[in-house]
């Protein structure tokens, strides 16, 4: 996530030698000129991921399960908020988004910081602080089965001055160290710096998250947040069994996708069927994190229409280990970006993007504002597992179901849409959401 901020040959002749030699030195000079204009090797020294202090005074077992219920509960609000403006796949990562907007309320006062704690369901800075770094630490733990990073960063105008208490909790919280780079004269080479920080974190799965002329003479900060994972399901998906079957993306409308098949016998899945849906858990190995699919029994708006995070928890909480025999899900694999600001806005944080917006604990100062939240995210999931990147930057400028009989044996058939989401198995911490209405875009 992005989020912007403003404030105001030897047997030529000689003649034919002397020349094509000019040709090729003209031909270096210009490859040297355009090198070191844009080569990664000349930008500033790129921010690396750093492991913010924890402070353990202010975490609680509590702490932590509320700032998770408040991504989650985000996560699902915004998820409903996207579906009114679209009717194909989506696609993001909640925590990128949080994390991004964690480091602007770091420095936001009044209605401002008002509204990004309701929108993001943030508590008091001194509870934030020190549970978001449990949960960014717990992310970036090492040696585990799976690939799972994130990060963020700053990017400040050279000769704009931040305060240094911000510059200070930012880092120690939120591990976002700033780099200087000059939006007025090199906007261009400051864009690619930014865009290529974050292709380095999502491994090169998210590009030119910075579109050309986003930034301009007046952007004063860009603060950004990269998430990178790829794992393998602990029991994968035979590939030879994969066949182009029928998805149906409306009673109207069926289209041909491969549809993933595991057949299974002895191995217990998370599992829970109500008389509208059906639910199923695929862990990825490590057991750390896992993908829940929820599969509407009958159309998706209206499993939609009725999605919250109590209704959520209540799906979760049906969920019991049952021998799934039969397991259907297409492969699939997609791109999102998103602009956020209207999202965000009819959510309720309206004050960040005006004349109106208070981030003077960033810079002392009123002359701040939101000028564009730009959020782009991947999606590829297949018979090994799944792989999945999001980045968020912004950019700111002067200026009760009932059970009912199960079948046996038990069969789940991704074969018509489905919202997804992948999770953190401990706390049930959404790292990515979406839903799938045609696998084969």
């Amino acid at each position: 996530m992005l989020i912007v901020f403003h404030a105001p040959n030897h047997t030529l002749t000689s003649g034919a030698l002397q020349i094509r030699t000019w040709v090729i030195l003209l031909l270096i000079l210009a490859y040297c000129y355009f090198w070191f204009q844009y080569s990664p090797q000349t930008f500033p020294q790129l921010p690396t991921l750093t492991k913010p202090k924890l402070e353990t005074q202010n975490v609680t077992k509590k702490g932590v399960e509320g700032l998770v219920e408040a991504n989650n509960t985000f996560a699902l609000n915004l998820y409903k908020t996207l579906i009114n403006k679209s009717n194909s796949n989506i696609f993001y990562s909640p925590y990128s988004m949080s994390s991004a907007l964690a480091m602007t309320y770091e420095g936001a006062k009044g209605q401002t910081a008002g509204e990004i704690s309701q929108v993001l369901g943030f508590p008091k800075l001194e509870e934030l602080r020190s549970n978001f770094t449990v949960i960014y630490n717990e992310i970036n733990k090492t040696n585990k089965e799976y690939k799972l990073n994130t990060g963020n960063a700053l990017w400040v105008q050279k000769d704009y001055q931040l305060l240094p208490e911000y510059l200070s909790n930012v880092a120690k919280y939120y591990g976002g160290k700033a780099t200087n780079l000059d939006f007025v004269k090199e906007t261009e080479k400051s864009r690619v710096t930014i865009n290529t920080y974050i292709e380095k974190q999502t491994n090169d799965k998210i590009k030119d998250l910075i579109p050309r002329d986003l930034l301009t003479a007046s952007t004063s900060l860009v603060l950004t947040n990269a998430i990178y994972f790829k794992g393998e399901w602990i029991w994968q998906f035979n590939e030879k069994e994969t066949k182009n079957e029928d998805f149906n993306i409306s009673l109207l409308r069926k289209i041909k996708a491969p549809l993933m098949h595991l057949s299974n016998k002895e191995t217990y899945f998370k599992y829970a069927e109500t008389s509208e849906m059906q639910a199923i858990e695929l862990p990825y190995q490590g057991d750390d994190l896992s993908m829940l699919i929820i599969l509407p029994k009958n159309n998706l708006q209206d499993t939609e229409k009725k999605l919250s995070i109590n209704k959520l928890n209540e799906w979760k909480s049906l969920m019991k280990d049952e021998k799934v025999e039969q397991i259907y899900l297409p492969k699939f694999k997609f791109d999102t970006k998103y602009s956020m600001v209207a999202a965000l806005k009819n959510m309720g944080m309206k004050a960040a993007f005006s004349s109106q917006a208070d981030f003077s604990g960033i810079n002392g100062s009123k002359n701040l504002y939101i000028s564009d939240v730009i959020h782009q995210a991947f999606v590829q999931v297949d018979e090994q597992g799944t792989e999945a990147a999001a980045a968020t930057a912004i950019m700111v400028s002067l200026g009760s179901a009932m059970n009912v009989p199960k079948p046996k044996p038990i069969i789940f058939r991704a074969d018509h849409p489905f919202i997804f989401l992948i999770q953190q198995k401990q706390t049930g911490n959404i790292l990515f959401i979406g839903r799938v209405i045609d696998p084969t875009l």
